[in-house]
């Protein structure tokens, strides 16, 4: 797992050009694909990625997060309240994933029928929705835990091949646990999409932390919370189920920013072990 930790003021660059101190700017996270970056500039400075203006707070926080097949770079842009502008480009580390293959999956999960094509759709744009959320408050702040504790039985970004035929990349974290296992917050947040029966997530939760970033829990077995309702990290939210397209009894835990699928992984401390 390729990981890079950004301690240094401003980026990291090549060259002396690095080490001015044009603006003071501070990141601190992963610049790799599937990674989250913690950045801070002066107070009142605008930010944009790749010219997208990212939501700062009043003191100058941001963050942003790159994909699984992220470019080899990105250009972040910070205008100062003086209107001078700081512009660097972000070296991003490229990532090889491992090809798992799933058989004995029901055939109906693998080439869904005709007749489910509208529900597929209906969770997609559902999730979609959620996923749109961008509130003001930083429950990020917050630092991240793994929601259950169990066997990491499938990784980020990994090609699955579903009874021998490829599919999309996996872009979650699978913790495989006992049916009614907890699954607690590993974050502050307010949940923000509870779904009794997605095609393919089966019993589905939404919980966003801030800023565009959210943690999706798929194939539970119950969930313990309801829209709307604000939880803090450690909160239990749910219980490990095998809902959905599922082998087995397993949490399938998911982080966006936006619609860039990050590596939950990156967020937390190696898995403990189990009782």
């Amino acid at each position: 797992m390729i990981r890079i930790l950004l301690t240094a003021v401003l980026f990291v660059l090549a060259g002396a050009d690095a080490a001015r101190a044009d603006g003071a700017i501070t990141l601190n996270g992963d610049l790799t694909q599937g990674g989250l970056v913690f950045g801070k500039a002066a107070a009142g400075a605008s930010v944009a990625l790749n010219g997208k203006a990212l939501r700062t707070t009043a003191d100058g926080r941001f963050i942003f997060g790159f994909g699984r097949d992220a470019a080899v770079s990105a250009v972040l842009t910070v205008t100062a309240v003086d209107g001078s502008v700081t512009t660097r480009e972000l070296e991003i580390a490229q990532r090889e994933y491992r090809v798992q293959r799933i058989d004995g999956l029901p055939n109906k999960f693998v080439t869904p029928p005709d007749d489910v094509v509208a529900r597929i759709r209906a969770d997609a744009a559902a999730a979609a929705r959620a996923r749109e959320t961008d509130r003001s408050e930083t429950d990020f702040d917050s630092g991240f835990r793994w929601p259950a504790i169990g066997i990491v039985s499938g990784v980020y970004g990994s090609q699955r091949v579903l009874n021998g035929e490829p599919r999309r990349p996996h872009f979650g974290i699978d913790i495989a646990a006992p049916q009614g296992t907890p699954v607690v917050a590993p974050a502050d947040g307010v949940v923000t999409l509870v779904h009794p029966d997605m095609y393919f997530t089966g019993v589905t939760l939404f919980l966003d932390h801030g800023h565009g970033l959210s943690s999706a829990f798929l194939h539970l077995e119950h969930v313990t919370v309801e829209e709307g309702q604000r939880v803090k990290q450690g909160e239990q939210i749910a219980t490990v189920g095998s809902t959905g397209r599922s082998t087995g009894p397993h949490l399938d835990w998911r982080i966006n920013w936006f619609t860039e699928r990050l590596d939950p992984a990156l967020l937390v401390p190696p898995m403990p072990q189990p009782d």
